[in-house]
């Protein structure tokens, strides 16, 4: 069984009633409710697909935030083969908010960076809910050294609420690991590809999406504050989210419209939750393509490349 979100509730009625008829007929009060079974499954894919078709903003914050939406480790693991998870910033402490390490994607060798927010409450507790302190960005730059050290492409999982704004990591340079975490990923040598799997916050987002493509699943969202903090900003009352998820303009189709991002990896009606083999497939082959596409330029050609995609963002929105 799913978990529904609330615009989802006229398919939870339906699915309720299913799940009602089949318990009749298991109790034996019931004969034939196989063709009304049926006539219910259609009703509501038929349902589901109408309301996933016209998602408002905030609909689709929702869905990126889903609690059964796959996370980092599960792309990790359906994606990367031998994956060799590597600790520590060599200064401070680890971070699990961020998994790195090196492994295999089909047959090419990669390092990878993901932002883990953890499945259950022990988890989450684990990975601080993936937000990162700065020895998280800065064990982040260290998998970044090395993958241009050895020429190995840099594929990224990008999905945290934000950089996190605890009292120590303030005192240990947020600010400043964001930075070069972010210089770092802006002057590799090697492809990069980030996908944007479900938020995108601020700089604990784009601290590790600085690459050569930015891909983001169809229902993810990709902004510079959360819906809340910027009605909070804007008109002191975190209740108009709704109203500051609209005017930000977060869905992956708006920024691929301003040219922010580079593709939309599509998602199962419904959202990833409700397929999550399906979509982990699907990003697979667009981060794929990316590499393909980047694959035999030299480490300058890459630099360029690049250093023109985020400028050429600024002049798009100006």
């Amino acid at each position: 069984m799913h978990s529904y979100l609330e615009f989802e509730k006229p398919v939870a009625d339906i699915e309720g009633k299913i799940q009602e008829l089949r318990a009749l007929a298991a109790d034996g009060e019931a004969v034939n409710v196989e063709d009304e079974i049926d006539r219910l499954k259609s009703k509501s894919a038929g349902t589901l697909k109408d309301l996933y078709a016209k998602l408002t903003p905030w609909q689709k914050t929702l869905v990126a935030r889903h609690p059964d939406r796959p996370h980092a480790a599960n792309y990790v693991a359906g994606l990367i083969e031998d994956f060799t998870p590597l600790a520590g910033d060599r200064n401070f402490a680890e971070d699990h908010a961020i998994i790195a390490g090196l492994g295999r994607f089909r047959g090419q060798s990669v390092a990878i960076l993901a932002q883990e927010k953890g499945s259950d409450t022990q988890s989450r507790l684990k990975h601080n809910f993936g937000m990162a302190r700065p020895e998280g960005y800065r064990k982040a730059v260290r998998i970044m050294d090395m993958a241009d050290r050895f020429g190995i492409p840099v594929v990224s999982f990008v999905d945290t609420a934000g950089a996190y704004p605890g009292i120590g990591a303030e005192e240990r340079g947020q600010a400043e690991a964001i930075a070069r975490s972010t210089d770092k990923g802006l002057g590799l040598g090697v492809p990069s590809v980030s996908l944007v799997i479900g938020e995108g916050g601020s700089g604990g987002a784009i601290a590790v999406a600085t690459s050569s493509r930015v891909l983001m699943l169809e229902h993810a969202i990709y902004s510079v504050i959360s819906p809340e903090g910027a009605a909070s900003i804007l008109w002191r009352d975190s209740a108009r989210a709704q109203d500051a998820a609209t005017a930000m303009k977060i869905t992956a189709q708006d920024l691929l419209q301003l040219g922010v991002i580079d593709s939309i990896v599509k998602e199962p009606v419904g959202g990833a939750h409700r397929a999550p083999e399906t979509v982990i497939n699907n990003a697979g082959s667009a981060i794929e393509k990316a590499l393909m596409e980047l694959s035999g330029l030299t480490p300058d050609k890459i630099r360029k490349q690049r250093r023109e995609k985020f400028i050429s963002i600024g002049r798009t929105l100006s």
